[in-house]
């Protein structure tokens, strides 16, 4: 079990992380002192659970818990704070528990043990489908999603993709081969560049010099086709 200690008192973090060493030896906790830092942290490092104070400067945990919930695997929440009063908002940011500092053994004990159920439950509901549904990154501190049914291409761009979208443009830092793989069943390569919607394509054509580019539903741009893949395309088009 990956577990997260989300808290802005230092030694609020250090009681929580002997406590988690108590009942779990061999983990290694992650620690962030502010809600942007925690996103930071966990939309580059996944986990099973976060420790997430309430009350912090800035962004506060309900908030950070939100965006959490929308990651393409959303870690367990547990939330852990001195007022009992955000007991209700709490849960309906999709909390797995909510306990109370100061936080006892066997309460966390007891909190830890649902969240592993909890990440059990989804991992098995995950096998049938392990393709996410959302693409992410973060910019200017702020987590972004988009919907995989609202993308018309992947583009590669530099070290990163960029991902073309009904909204607009998002750099990602998937490789245009990890999303071929995870997603070639609704995107087709036409390009070592691009990846596009199969559905969008309204047509392939042919300029008077003998190149290929397909055109997508709206998008106004049309998209070359390399050489290399004309027969592919043509395949997966009929």
């Amino acid at each position: 079990m990956q577990i997260a200690i989300v808290d802005d008192e230092p030694l609020a973090r250090a009681r929580l992380r002997s406590l988690v060493h108590e009942l779990v030896p061999d983990v290694v906790a992650l620690e962030a002192s502010t809600g942007l830092e925690a996103l930071e942290l966990l939309e580059k490092t996944a986990v099973d659970v976060v420790l997430l104070d309430i009350q912090m400067p800035g962004m506060d945990g309900l908030e950070v818990a939100r965006h959490l919930a929308q990651l393409p695997v959303a870690p367990a929440v547990i939330f852990t704070t001195a007022f009992d009063v955000h007991a209700l908002a709490a849960f309906d940011a999709q909390a797995i528990d909510y306990l109370l500092k100061p936080v006892r053994l066997e309460r966390l004990q007891a909190a830890l043990g649902r969240a592993a159920q909890w990440t059990a439950a989804r991992a098995s509901q995950s096998l049938a489908s392990n393709t996410r549904s959302h693409l992410s990154a973060l910019v200017a501190g702020t987590l972004r999603l988009v919907p995989l049914a609202d993308v018309h291409y992947f583009e590669a761009d530099g070290g990163y993709v960029r991902v073309c979208h009904r909204g607009g443009e998002l750099l990602v830092e998937d490789s245009l081969r990890s999303l071929e793989e995870e997603f070639g069943e609704r995107f087709l390569r036409i390009h070592r560049h691009t990846l596009v919607a199969v559905a969008l394509i309204t047509e392939l054509v042919r300029d008077r010099l003998g190149n290929y580019e397909v055109r997508l539903r709206d998008v106004a741009t049309s998209l070359p086709v390399s050489r290399r893949l004309v027969s592919e395309v043509k395949r997966r088009l009929r």
